[in-house]
């Protein structure tokens, strides 16, 4: 392979990429490569990837999907994370009818 011509072609893939990072879809590949897992990375990380064969750019409509799946999972981390900082406190039965008195109207009140 000619690794002049190799960087060459990655430096025009690179060019026609918009913006500093890309979402790419995965190809199968024979190393094992699972195709349909979109991925964030940069720009030249994607040109890489697209002319190696192992990737190429989503789509509107995938770029949207990779982007909901990207809020649900923070959604869902910062649930995990408020369900670990909610705190129990173990109350003995005699403190839970401390409670109850102090809350029940005094008779003739």
């Amino acid at each position: 392979m000619d690794l002049r011509a190799f960087y060459q072609k990655v430096q025009k893939q690179e060019k026609e990429i918009p913006g500093s990072h890309a979402i790419v879809v995965s190809t199968e590949t024979a190393d094992g490569g699972r195709p349909g897992q979109t991925t964030e990375v940069a720009k030249g990380v994607a040109a890489r990837m697209i002319v190696e064969g192992k990737a190429r750019l989503a789509t509107a409509e995938e770029c949207a999907k990779h982007q909901a799946n990207v809020m649900q999972g923070i959604e869902e981390t910062k649930r995990r994370d408020l369900m670990g900082r909610a705190q129990v406190r173990l109350l003995s039965d005699s403190d839970v009818e401390a409670l109850r008195s102090a809350l029940k109207p005094a008779k003739g009140a």
